[in-house]
């Protein structure tokens, strides 16, 4: 079979933005983590074109977002089906969606992870999985050697839409097919005699060119009369062909650095886990790319099962906290299907969605709606199934600004190291005394807020809490408005989330 490398404790299979990020997440919790990714290296292909605010929100929780910022462009508007929406500064601190290519948030991400130590085998695909009682053997096919082997405690499939991770664990993949064919390329347009061109709409599909680097253009066109075989290679010619049959001409296109295709085929992984495989990501659910959604819900599926699967991997928690993780992400990622298909619907050639197109239009310019529909996309509003009746409950927390005995800091500050936080914002004796049999997994905080109030998604403020349990991926898992706390429901949120109290 070939040779067997050393133990380790997690195998991501796939070096894409979610496997990177999962890496880091488990690097930050001391777990030992080997990434297999088939390609040889990196592509280069600029791929998504940027994250949301919550992706945002999480990349400032682990104290790295400058690094993206530095290098991205933040925009001022998004869209839902290219119809615009504006995005409240109010909701978050990072509310506007940052315009940066897929090849440089995973550049960024693969300095981070070698910085935490994370070790990447470039040529490594999975070919096999057997699992056991004790860990998951991982056969892979490497340039090296016909075969080789890696043992790990679990095996995490982040590789992408045709993951053979997931194929290999038995998991099912429903949905709906294609009924359309997109093509996409970066290119140079000379003739372009606008700055940029956005959804142009004719009877047989619409184009866009956009500008995301100086000097090249996104070339974007949709195709309604067919469907394309899963296997047909896209080609700048077909680019070509495809956009003088909508816009009449090709603007002088040349060099073509990237091209590619997609379609609105919308699926879904029956669940998230096998045992110990468990997958992440496009492996786990695909769609139409409307919205820019894609990229950030996998950054997010990582933030919340990295914590866990660490937790797990420590002895901290029991393996069933594992299942929390599709208990919580299979119904973010089935609303970005139902949201897709809509905006895929919203996006088909004719006279009666041209109708729609403005109606929806003229809702969308309501502030209720408007609010809505960027809190879907930006994912501001999920809100996990997690007991307690305070309206924080469940929901990421808000930034607020702090003042701690060491000075001023934020919430997402206290986030950085990855590990849960008890923030004890009115100096109770008791929250403290309870958490004392969590004191080695969980960081008591004093401090106080500097705002009297706190934004919760829709537009509302809500009294600041007068204490709050935060899981190290930013949702609340319990927090007390104020009066006597709940001293017993925060030690079962205590338990439930972060594993059994130390013995006295």
């Amino acid at each position: 079979m070939g040779h067997t490398d050393s133990d380790t404790d997690v195998v991501i299979a796939g070096a894409g933005p979610t496997g990177l990020m999962l890496a880091c997440e488990l690097r930050l919790a001391g777990v030992d983590v080997v990434v297999v990714e088939r390609l040889a290296e990196r592509t280069g292909e600029s791929r998504a074109g940027g994250m949301h605010a919550r992706t945002l929100e999480v990349l400032d929780q682990r104290g790295v977002l400058d690094r993206f910022l530095a290098v991205g462009e933040l925009q001022s508007v998004g869209h839902f089906s290219g119809l615009w929406l504006d995005f409240d500064e109010f909701e978050s601190r990072h509310s506007r969606p940052l315009m940066i290519l897929q090849s440089a948030i995973e550049r960024l991400l693969e300095e981070w992870a070698a910085e935490l130590g994370v070790r990447v085998r470039w040529s490594s695909e999975v070919n096999g999985i057997h699992q056991d009682e004790a860990g998951v053997t991982v056969e892979l096919r490497t340039a090296e050697a016909a075969s080789a082997t890696v043992r790990a405690r679990y095996l995490v499939g982040c590789d992408g839409g045709r993951s053979s991770v997931r194929k290999l664990s038995g998991i099912d993949f429903p949905g709906t097919p294609a009924t359309m064919t997109a093509l996409i390329g970066d290119v140079e347009l000379p003739d372009l005699p606008e700055d940029y061109i956005w959804v142009r709409r004719r009877p047989g599909g619409d184009f866009s060119v956009i500008a995301f680097e100086p000097g090249w253009y996104r070339v974007i066109t949709s195709d309604y009369g067919r469907v394309a075989d899963r296997d047909e290679p896209a080609t700048f010619e077909q680019l070509r062909e495809s956009l003088v049959r909508l816009a009449g001409t090709d603007f002088g296109m040349h060099s073509p650095r990237w091209i590619s295709r997609f379609g609105d085929a919308a699926r879904q992984a029956s669940r998230y886990r096998e045992g110990r495989v468990l997958l992440a990501g496009d492996a786990a659910h695909i769609h139409f790319p409307a919205g820019g959604q894609g990229l950030n819900v996998g950054v997010q599926d990582a933030v919340n099962l990295g914590w866990k699967l660490a937790s797990v991997v420590r002895g901290q928690a029991p393996e069933g906290l594992l299942d929390s993780y599709h208990a919580e992400r299979h119904p973010v990622a089935e609303r970005v299907l139902h949201n897709t298909r809509a905006q895929a619907a919203l996006a088909r050639p004719g006279v009666e969605t041209d109708a729609l197109r403005e109606v929806f239009g003229s809702l969308i310019a309501l502030d209720d709606v408007n609010r809505y529909l960027c809190g879907m996309l930006t994912a501001l509003d999920v809100r996990y199934p997690i007991e307690g009746d305070h309206p924080l409950a469940g929901r990421r927390v808000p930034d607020a600004d702090l003042k701690t005995s060491d000075g001023a800091t934020r919430v997402h500050e206290l986030l950085h190291a990855a590990r849960p936080v008890l923030l004890d914002l009115r100096g109770s004796a008791k929250v403290a005394a309870a958490a004392e049999g969590w004191a080695d997994r969980v960081d008591l905080v004093e401090a106080r807020s500097e705002d009297d109030h706190w934004p919760v998604p829709g537009g509302r403020e809500i009294p600041a809490p007068a204490a709050l349990l935060i899981r190290p991926d930013g949702h609340v898992a319990w927090a007390s408005a104020g009066g006597a706390p709940d001293i017993s429901a925060l030690r079962t949120a205590l338990g439930t989330w972060f594993g059994p109290a130390r013995p006295e």
